[in-house]
């Protein structure tokens, strides 16, 4: 059985959960699903400036709407089980949790708990982050010695 550590910021739409579940073939693959609520991980101009930079302004000026902190806790709890029970009916073991602090403490510690095989970072462009290699994967790859896969979450 293949683990990966599947970091996310938003629920897992179908392309996404068929993606990361076959990546490795018929191999049998085991999530761990570590979810950082949106609001948590950048700054609003951050964000703001990766919307503007995909074209969509609209999503853009809404970014000061995000929730933060405490309140955003339960909505990234709902989308954790969503996303859980996706990848559950896709065949797969899949356990989770909400990450409140210092995610990558959190994914390194769970990548050695577990020994898991790689860690896949599943999120929208952060294009800033990105450029500066501030983002989770770039950062992720100096800290928890698996290999660390990007990839950029769709929408639906």
């Amino acid at each position: 059985m293949f683990t990966s550590v599947l970091m996310i910021e938003k629920p897992l739409t179908a392309v996404d959960v068929e993606f990361v579940t076959t990546l490795h073939g018929d191999e049998g693959v085991s999530f761990i699903v570590l979810m950082q609520p949106r609001g948590d991980q950048a700054d609003v101009l951050l964000r703001a400036i990766d919307d503007v930079a995909m074209g969509d302004l609209k999503e853009a000026a809404r970014e000061r709407d995000e929730l933060e902190g405490k309140a955003a806790l339960a909505p990234a709890e709902t989308a954790l089980e969503v996303s859980l029970q996706a990848l559950r009916a896709a065949g797969c073991d899949a356990v989770g949790e909400v990450i409140e602090d210092h995610p990558l403490d959190k994914m390194k510690s769970v990548v050695e708990g577990s020994e898991a095989d790689e860690v896949i970072v599943l999120t929208a462009p952060h294009y800033v982050e990105e450029f500066f290699h501030r983002d989770w994967a770039s950062r992720a790859r100096h800290k928890v010695g698996v290999p660390v896969l990007k990839l950029f979450a769709h929408s639906e």
